[in-house]
């Protein structure tokens, strides 16, 4: 059976909780409705995402804050459009760019979100052990040893099912940050201009900034995730039909996710620029500089409190990340694949999980400083995400595969003007002064 009749099959089918934890956009318990557009977009604040937040609000202030509200909706149109074809045709993303799109696209596509998660678990994983060092002090290889074993077990024996739960809950780690923004001395009205006047200057240095808080933003690895997660929580109803009001609670739980995500950002680089960068720190090289951002509310504890939001986002994305690449390339080798099957029921996607941590953490052993590596897995995500994004829009649009449940008009205008911005990026950096 082809995509096309199995999306007509769908609109056949006796109508049922497509989404058991996703019934509504409305309704008693909201939080306990959202799926997996929340884990998502929290799993998008990764350790990654918390170094170049904090980097950038350091070596810039309040001026790039206006990045925060532009890319919220363009993040958002990504991530629905990747949540609406795993919707509706019940396959991951690379699955349908398997059936859909030549096959040099599809190896290339495979290739691009490879590399740029695995460079991101290793990034990951590196400013886990630095943050774990401000405690403990254990040497840096022993702690990326140390997390990366713990992720593996975690992933490899948590059924599915109770694994979301557990990301869930994790999301919290976050709110340190908000907490921040109400003692410490935040220049309000300084960032109320900066959010919505942009401010920017025409340097390699802050195109390269801006590439990174877009890479690390729309991340390559959460268009494979949030397909996957689709499909998997597809998995635990045996009747579905696709809907409008399966494709409104899809939506606002995407928008939930990533608003939860954008939030997180802003409030970083908010917290840095009000401590870092106020005192004159503008240039993060170690886990114990990013920490003091946390000082105005933790004090001598800022160190406690820099290690759990690190630990909190860092179990959250390396699973994802890990997860997104075995996801992609069991679809496109036709494995068995489900986080809900025994590692002896899809041995080689759990052995794409386990090399993909593996790899990241021999990248440790490069000797590079954890929180440059940071930025430089957002660059890497910045670079790899508008090739992706292309083929997103593409399927997005296509009728053919999705029917009357094709991306809408305003969805493919701004999943178009983001790809095309993150394309742009690379080149004018390239042309900067």
């Amino acid at each position: 059976m082809s995509m096309h009749e199995q999306e007509n099959a769908q609109s056949d089918a006796p109508p049922s909780s497509h989404h058991p934890t996703r019934n509504a956009v409305r309704g008693k318990g909201y939080f306990r409705r959202l799926g997996p557009g929340i884990v998502t977009g929290a799993a998008d604040d990764d350790p990654s995402g918390i170094g170049t937040y904090s980097q950038v609000g350091a070596a810039t202030g309040y001026r790039l804050l206006w990045s925060a509200p532009v890319l919220l909706p363009l993040a958002f149109a990504v991530q629905e459009a990747c949540a609406r074809i795993a919707l509706v045709t019940g396959h991951g993303l690379a699955g349908v760019i398997k059936a859909r799109m030549p096959r040099p696209i599809l190896y290339l596509c495979l290739a691009l979100v490879v590399v740029a998660n695995t460079v991101n678990i290793a990034a990951d994983l590196g400013s886990m052990a630095a943050a774990l060092q401000l405690l403990v002090p254990v040497p840096q290889v022993l702690g990326v040893v140390l997390f990366a074993a713990v992720i593996v077990l975690a992933e490899v024996f948590v059924p599915y099912h109770r694994y979301a739960k557990i990301l869930r809950w994790l999301c919290l780690s976050l709110l340190a940050y908000f907490a921040v923004m109400f003692v410490a001395q935040v220049d309000w009205a300084q960032v109320g201009r900066d959010l919505f006047l942009p401010q920017f200057d025409w340097t390699k240095g802050d195109i390269a900034l801006l590439i990174a808080i877009a890479g690390t933003t729309i991340s390559p690895y959460l268009f494979f995730w949030q397909s996957a997660e689709e499909v998997e929580e597809r998995r635990i109803t045996t009747h579905y039909r696709v809907s409008k009001a399966h494709i409104q609670a899809m939506r606002g739980d995407v928008f939930a996710g990533m608003a939860t995500g954008v939030f997180a950002m802003a409030a970083i680089m908010i917290t840095a620029a009000a401590t870092l960068h106020k005192n004159g720190i503008t240039d993060i090289q170690t886990a114990e500089q990013a920490a003091q951002a946390l000082v105005p509310i933790a004090g001598d504890y800022a160190g406690v409190l820099f290690l759990l939001g690190i630990l909190g986002t860092g179990l959250l994305s390396v699973p994802v990340l890990a997860g997104a690449s075995s996801y992609a390339m069991a679809e496109t080798f036709g494995w068995r694949e489900s986080l809900e099957k025994r590692p002896s029921q899809a041995r080689a996607f759990y052995a794409v999980i386990f090399l993909s941590i593996l790899v990241g953490l021999t990248l440790n052993l490069l000797g590079l400083n954890p929180m440059q590596f940071l930025l430089i897995a957002a660059i890497t995500n910045g670079l790899a995400a508008p090739i992706l994004m292309a083929v997103i829009w593409w399927i997005a649009s296509d009728e053919k595969l999705l029917g009357k449940w094709k991306s809408p008009l305003w969805s493919r205008v701004l999943l178009g003007i983001a790809t095309i911005a993150m394309a742009l990026l690379p080149l004018l950096w390239v042309l900067a002064p």
